[in-house]
């Protein structure tokens, strides 16, 4: 069975001890699943808030700043001023003064984000109480893009339940967060930066399915077209990586429907990373496979950024934050 992000990083131990900021750092959840990253040295952890109330928290939970967590305000912090400066660099073609990037690295989520442009944090982890956009925003903002990617995506990892058959694998399901009807051009993106997180965060070779309600030719419509033209683009970019489709995601994911359905691939049956043809079908999916499979589901993951930030469902546990800490070490260890 896959090893999960938290399995693999400590297998690969870094050299250097990451840092990961969090922007929540009063939130109950973000502050025992913190800890325990930091108590399984996994990274070093900022708490991004309140200092009262972070250190109010951290008490209810039996730690202190003396277990090595650091806690920034961004009010109090020494680290403000200069964070403001380059907050008003980055956004003064678009209006902002020096007042208004005072006060916007006073939020959390900009401050948080601020630690990893400037190379005090290793990346950022947020989205327990925010919604995606702000987590987005922020990190396109202040981060920016990567020099190679032509967008910003996201997707989310899907582990087996525990009692799943021996040979249940882990996939990647892009996009289940960000991208609401992403052109053939934009699938093709997003699949190129999947094929790469699988590789990073799965520790295998993706196989890549490009979803539909049609298996090769099964229905004819635009939107199955739209997927076809998709994988058309990928394969002329990507060609030394397994991809196929369209494929319905029963043809995608199990061998018996694969070779009835689509005999000739070598995907169809054992697709790792799913690529669906719109937000809704993406999103849909994963939380059918979260509840009713019993997948654990972490995500959404971004990906395409210049430094790692990731986002956490509200609904998040605090096993999620410690996974989600290890997902942003393994990125940041394979920008």
């Amino acid at each position: 069975m896959t090893l999960s992000p938290q399995e693999v990083l400590k297998a690969s131990a870094p050299s250097t001890q990451p840092i990961v900021s969090l922007c929540e750092g009063s939130d109950p959840r973000v502050v025992a699943g913190a800890l325990a990253a930091q108590q399984a040295g996994l990274a070093n952890v900022i708490l991004v808030g309140d200092a009262q109330a972070i250190r109010d928290e951290l008490a209810k939970q039996g730690a202190s700043e003396s277990d090595g967590v650091a806690v920034h305000d961004p009010l109090t912090s020494d680290l403000t001023p200069a964070f403001a400066a380059e907050y008003h660099a980055l956004r003064k073609h678009k209006g902002v003064d020096e007042e208004k990037a005072l006060k916007a690295v006073q939020a959390p989520v900009v401050y948080a984000a601020m630690l990893v442009r400037l190379g005090h944090a290793t990346g950022t982890v947020g989205g327990a109480v925010l919604t995606t956009g702000d987590i987005v925003r922020s990190a396109i903002q202040v981060i920016g893009m990567a020099p190679d990617a032509a967008m910003v995506s996201s997707f989310f990892l899907m582990y087996p339940p525990a009692d799943a058959p021996e040979n249940a694998r882990a996939m990647l399901y892009s996009d289940c967060g960000l991208v609401i009807d992403p052109s053939p051009k934009e699938l093709c993106e997003i699949a190129k930066a999947s094929a790469k997180s699988c590789k990073a965060l799965l520790q295998t070779d993706p196989k890549i399915a490009f979803l539909s309600f049609s298996t090769m030719g099964s229905a004819r419509h635009a939107a199955v077209t739209k997927v076809t033209d998709g994988l058309a683009l990928f394969k002329d970019a990507a060609p030394e990586i397994e991809a196929d489709g369209e494929l319905q995601f029963d043809a995608a994911f199990l061998p018996s429907v694969g070779e009835r359905k689509a005999p000739e691939s070598s995907v169809a049956g054992k697709a790792n990373v799913m690529i669906f043809p719109n937000l809704d079908a993406g999103n849909i999916s994963y939380k059918i496979t979260q509840r009713i499979g019993g997948y654990a589901a972490i995500g959404p993951v971004m990906q395409g950024l210049a430094k790692p930030a990731n986002d956490l469902s509200r609904g998040c546990s605090a096993d999620d934050v410690t996974q989600m800490i290890a997902v942003t070490v393994l990125q940041a260890q394979n920008t």
